[in-house]
C-alpha cells in the first residue's frame, strides 16, 4: 500500500507538472502574445483579425479533441498522442510570429489548435485512467495551478528588454516542451476502468451520472462562455481603462487572479475528498464569478476593475480546476473516456465560437459593462445549475 500511495503522488506530481506545461502553451499566446501579434499586424482591425482566429481555431479544436481522445480509447494508450500533439504546436508556436497576413495566420492557429487538442484530449483522459477516485480532489486543486502557471510564463516572457516578440513564442514552447516531456518519458499508462465502476446491470445508477454530466456539462458551458470573453478580450479591455497599462502590468495582474486561484482550489479540492461534497465548492466558484463580473462592470477607476477581475479570476480558477476532476467521476463509460472528456470539452470551445458574436454585438453600443452584466448572469445560472 505504501508502495502504490508512493507511486500514486508520483503521478499526480508528473501529471500536474504536464498540464501546467500544456497550459502554457496556450494562455500566453491567447491572452498576451496572439493579442500583441494582431495589433501590430491588424492595428484598427486588431479586433476582428481576434474574432475571425478565435473562431476558426474553436472549431477545429473541438473536432481534434474529440477524435484524439476517441482514437486513444481505441488504442489503449495515451503517450503516443501527448508526444504528436507536443511536436505539432510546438512547430506551430514558432511559425506564428512569422505569419504576416490574415490567412496565413489562421491557417497558423488551425494547425496549432490540432498539435495542441491532440495532446490536450488523451492528457486530460490520462488522468481518469490513472488517479484514483480519493485524490481526484487533490487532482482538481493541482490542476488549478496550471492557469497560473501560464499566467507566470506571461509574465516571465513580457519582461522588458527580456525577448523580442518572436523570441517570446519561442520562450513558451521552450517551457511547454520541458514541463511534459517528463510525463512522457516517466509516467504510467493507467488501465482504463474507473475506481468505482458501475455493474452493466445498475441501469438506474447511469441514469443517475447521466443527469449529474448533464447539468455538470451545462454548468462549465455558461462558466467557460463568461471565462473565455475574459480571456480573449482582456488585454483590448484594460487598454480602453488605461492605455498606458504597460504589457507586463497586465500579465502581473492575470498572475495573481491565478495564483490565488490554484491556491484556494486547493485547499477546496481536499475538503471536496474528505467531506464527500464536490459539488459544493462548484456552486460557489460561480457565485463568486459573477460577483466579480458585476464589480467590473460597476468599476469607474482602474483600481475597482482590477479587483473585480482578481476575483472573477480567482473563482473561475477554483470552479474550472475543480470541475474537470469532479468531471472524472460522472462519466458514465469509463472506457471511452477520452471520447466523453472530448464532448466536456466542447465547453471550452463552444464558447470561442459564441463569445466573438456576442462581444461585437454588445460592446460597441454598450461598452464593455453591458457585456459584463450579461456574462454575470450566466455564471448565476451555472450557480443554480449545481445547487440544484
Amino acid at each position: 500500500m505504501k508502495d502504490q500511495a508512493a507511486r500514486d503522488r508520483r503521478f499526480l506530481a508528473l501529471y500536474a507538472l504536464a498540464w501546467a506545461g500544456a497550459t502554457v502553451g496556450y494562455v500566453p499566446l491567447l491572452t498576451l502574445l496572439l493579442p500583441m501579434h494582431v495589433e501590430r499586424l491588424a492595428g484598427e482591425e486588431a479586433m476582428r483579425w481576434l474574432a475571425l482566429t478565435t473562431f476558426t481555431g474553436a472549431i477545429i479544436a473541438s473536432a481534434s479533441n474529440i477524435a484524439a481522445g476517441w482514437i486513444s480509447d481505441l488504442a489503449g494508450k495515451r503517450r503516443p498522442f501527448v508526444l504528436a500533439g507536443l511536436a505539432l504546436s510546438t512547430a506551430m508556436l514558432l511559425t506564428m510570429p512569422h505569419a504576416a497576413t490574415l490567412s496565413a495566420l489562421t491557417t497558423v492557429i488551425v494547425l496549432w489548435q490540432v498539435g495542441l487538442n491532440i495532446m490536450l484530449g488523451p492528457l486530460s483522459a490520462w488522468a481518469g485512467d490513472r488517479v484514483p477516485e480519493a485524490r481526484r480532489g487533490l487532482l482538481g486543486g493541482l490542476l488549478a495551478f496550471a492557469p497560473a502557471s501560464g499566467a507566470l510564463a506571461g509574465a516571465l516572457v513580457t519582461i522588458p528588454g527580456v525577448a523580442d516578440l518572436p523570441q517570446r513564442f519561442g520562450l513558451v514552447g521552450a517551457l511547454v516542451v520541458g514541463c511534459v516531456m517528463p510525463l512522457v518519458l516517466l509516467g504510467e499508462e493507467g488501465a482504463q476502468q474507473s475506481a468505482t465502476p458501475i455493474s452493466e446491470g445498475s441501469a438506474v445508477a447511469r441514469k443517475v451520472l447521466r443527469g449529474m454530466a448533464t447539468r455538470m456539462w451545462f454548468a462549465r458551458l455558461l462558466v467557460q462562455v463568461s471565462e473565455a470573453a475574459l480571456f480573449a478580450y482582456f488585454y483590448l479591455w484594460l487598454r480602453t481603462v488605461d492605455p498606458s497599462l504597460p504589457d507586463n502590468a497586465i500579465a502581473r495582474v492575470l498572475l495573481t487572479a491565478m495564483v490565488i486561484g490554484a491556491l484556494t482550489a486547493l485547499v477546496a479540492g481536499r475538503w471536496a475528498d474528505r467531506r464527500s461534497k464536490p459539488v459544493l465548492p462548484l456552486a460557489l466558484a460561480s457565485g463568486g464569478a459573477a460577483a466579480g463580473l458585476m464589480v467590473m462592470a460597476l468599476a469607474s477607476g482602474r483600481e475597482g476593475v482590477i479587483g473585480g477581475y482578481l476575483l472573477f479570476g480567482l473563482s473561475t480558477s477554483v470552479f474550472l480546476a475543480l470541475h474537470s476532476a469532479h468531471t472524472l467521476r460522472v462519466l458514465p463509460d469509463s472506457t471511452r473516456r477520452g471520447r466523453d472528456l472530448g464532448l466536456f470539452n466542447l465547453t471550452n470551445t463552444i464558447p470561442s465560437l459564441v463569445v466573438p458574436s456576442l462581444t461585437l454585438a454588445l460592446v460597441p453600443t454598450l461598452g464593455f459593462a453591458g457585456l459584463f452584466v450579461v456574462l454575470a448572469v450566466l455564471a448565476l445560472a451555472a450557480m443554480a445549475l449545481l445547487s440544484r
